[in-house]
């Protein structure tokens, strides 16, 4: 199973049919924060209300170490999120979680794994989990800014060297297409080189 989804699986994904109900707005809002920001399984699930500045496009998460990193949230990111607020007070939320169940309560982890698998298999016909979205939004980001600093902050990395995976990847799309469009790339079967 890759690791990411190229840009036009993940627009297909975030792109597909939407139920205009309590549980697609709220899975359509799920999926395009994990996409627009990258965060974490556990930071999108204790996300609260007061996190959110939907005006200036930013959110602000917990991540690993209690560190707070603020990061900027995408224009269809913050309209699926306001989509979803017209119908979350439905629900009367227990607490200031922005993702909640019929019930009011906070979604949990596992709650959301099976919502975005859900939607993977739905949109694309395969498995799809949280961490193949944040993959492919560093993945993206990095092969259209070149920046690994900027992704590494996004990502809420400490250590630039876990941020490098993606250069391998990025290097994988590129040797794609080397391979597949430079005349000296083509090699006859049986070539040692």
């Amino acid at each position: 199973m890759p690791r990411t989804l190229d840009a036009d699986r993940a627009l297909q994904l975030l792109d597909g049919a939407v139920e205009d109900d309590f549980i697609g707005r709220r899975d359509q809002a799920i999926l395009e924060l994990f996409y627009s920001s990258g965060l974490r399984l556990s930071e999108l699930t204790s996300l609260n209300m007061e996190q959110l500045d939907l005006a200036a496009g930013l959110v602000q998460v917990h991540g690993k170490g209690s560190k707070t990193r603020v990061l900027p949230v995408g224009r269809k990111a913050r309209e699926a999120l306001q989509q979803w607020f017209k119908l979350r007070g439905m629900s009367a939320p227990e607490d200031g979680a922005v993702f909640v169940s019929r019930q009011g309560r906070r979604l949990g982890p596992q709650a959301v794994r099976l919502r975005v698998q859900a939607a993977g298999v739905r949109e694309l016909g395969q498995n799809l989990h949280p961490h193949m979205l944040r993959h492919s939004f560093a993945s993206h980001l990095l092969e259209s800014s070149q920046d690994l600093r900027a992704v590494q902050e996004m990502l809420g990395h400490a250590d630039i060297a876990t941020t490098q995976i993606y250069t391998h990847l990025d290097f994988q799309h590129l040797a794609a297409v080397y391979d597949s469009a430079h005349p000296r790339a083509k090699r006859s079967k049986g070539s040692d080189s």
